[in-house]
């Protein structure tokens, strides 16, 4: 039980919180406004699914590798302003902006036109999210030295960012609502803008509001020129394999692709049990509970799960936090069996309390334990600091974990029968929807915890880390 009080110079304020959380609104935003814009590419422009599949993978590919090269620019950048925040003001600006220009397509143009314009502006669109997206999670492994304080901040962060999520689920009704456009097209246009305009601006407030360390104290950095690209090249590829090493890292990562890919491989199920378990296959009747069940969850995640989780990780450690929350959410899926009632169905919000503690206390407390981790990087392997390019690696995970899940997912509808031009689906293919709907995600998550069972940087063990780098280069 930790009894440890956080010294008034680690501790962050209120503004750089929020400010660091209206960065995480941003980078839930973007992707969550993505994922359902995606569905408009085959209804509102025509797209071959097969086609439009690709737009969705091929870019990950991409995004894989500019990650990591991204974190080791952010980590050995010498300016004025920092290592971090000049690259989040540029990439905001360019996320949004290039979000805006992204899904201008033309519904009148050829197939061909439409897929090459969205590929290119796929990959340029993900260049500018990962000059915002990578350096921000650096900044907030480095805003705070202390144990406690890293996981409040990044509860907060969280907190805020799950705001997106309770407003992302209404883009499927704002966008098909053709009282308030005359064309799913002409919706994707409009409220790409407002994203894009919202972003920018949110997007900027880290850049212009959060402290960073002070690089006097950052020695030993690579020469970011291009004269020393292939000697930058290769000294990222052994900082990757150093970070590979890290055993308390590579728990972090294997816990959170369990967790992560579980979730996202059914997150889309819970709509089709609404629709054709629920309500028959009839669109009409399922009417806006499919939004409702993910805005609530998304409240429930930032409003009651992601405090309880901050105030288990500051009593008890985060390990014992990760492995209670995960245990909740496995009683969450579990109940599911009873909440999809189509006799009452209010009842979905009943497993929602329990099961959001899983997505809620992952990452407030695995971003937390991948500062503390950094920490016993240093400790090893000296200077500089790899916050950016631990940060690029970890998101690396969830963004293969995500691919994976989309593929996965897909072949679990197939294989339990699920067709979605029917409009009743038999008595089989929805109990096995619903068994796999819980089972799956149960299952991984019981893997994690697994996983986490053996962690071992306990906060006395990071504390003392700490004390020991003070010693070697004093305070950053």
């Amino acid at each position: 039980m930790s009894a440890m009080q956080t010294p008034a110079k680690d501790r962050v304020p209120l503004l750089q919180k929020a400010a660091f959380g209206s960065g995480h609104l941003v980078n839930n935003l973007l992707p969550g406004a993505l994922g359902v814009f995606s569905f408009f590419l085959l209804t509102a422009f025509g797209m071959d699914p097969f086609l439009a599949g690709l737009l969705g993978g091929l870019p990950r590919l991409f995004d894989a590798i500019t990650d990591p090269i991204m974190g080791y620019i952010s980590d050995n950048t010498k300016s004025s302003y920092g290592r971090r925040r000049p690259y989040i003001f540029i990439g905001a600006i360019a996320s949004g902006l290039l979000f805006m220009l992204l899904w201008q397509l033309d519904p009148d143009a050829s197939q061909a036109y439409n897929f090459w314009y969205f590929m290119l502006f796929s990959l340029i669109y993900l260049i500018g999210n990962t000059m915002f997206s990578t350096p921000l999670i650096g900044l907030g492994y480095e805003m705070t030295f202390d144990y406690n304080e890293r996981t409040r901040l990044m509860g907060f962060s969280q907190t805020v960012g799950q705001i997106a999520w309770m407003i992302v689920p209404w883009f499927w009704v704002l966008i098909a609502n053709p009282d308030l456009f005359e064309t799913q097209a002409q919706g994707v246009h409009q409220l790409a803008i407002i994203v894009g305009l919202s972003c920018m601006f949110f997007g900027i407030m880290p850049a212009i509001f959060c402290r960073e360390v002070d690089q006097a104290n950052l020695s030993n950095r690579a020469d970011l020129t291009f004269k020393a690209i292939f000697k930058n090249l290769k000294e990222l590829i052994a900082n990757m394999k150093l970070i590979a090493q890290n055993q308390p890292f590579a728990r972090l990562c294997g816990a959170t692709f369990l967790v992560f890919n579980g979730f996202q491989m059914v997150a889309s199920f819970s709509f089709f049990i609404i629709v054709f378990y629920m309500f028959n296959g009839d669109y009409g009747m399922a009417g806006t509970w499919p939004a409702w069940f993910s805005t609530v969850s998304a409240f429930a995640t930032a409003f009651l799960i992601i405090p309880i989780v901050t105030w288990l990780a500051n009593r008890y450690g985060k390990r014992k936090a990760f492995i209670i929350s995960t245990a909740l959410s496995m009683v969450g899926y579990l109940l599911k069996w009873w909440g999809f009632s189509p006799e009452n169905p209010w009842l979905i919000f009943m497993p929602i309390p329990f099961m959001v503690f899983g997505i809620g206390g992952l990452f407030t407390l695995m971003m937390s334990m991948t500062a503390d981790v950094c920490d016993l990087d240093e400790l090893k392997n000296g200077m500089p600091r790899k916050e950016g390019t631990f940060g690029a690696i970890y998101w690396w995970m969830v963004k293969l974990g995500q691919g994976i899940a989309l593929v996965l997912g897909g072949l679990v509808l197939k294989l339990v029968g699920f067709d979605p031009e029917l409009s009743v689906q038999t008595t089989a293919t929805l109990t096995n929807l619903r068994l796999a709907d819980i089972l799956i995600p149960a299952f991984t998550a019981g893997l994690a915890i697994w996983v986490m069972w053996g962690y071992d940087l306990t906060e006395q063990k990071a504390r003392d880390i700490k004390d020991e780098l003070v010693r070697r280069r004093g305070e950053l």
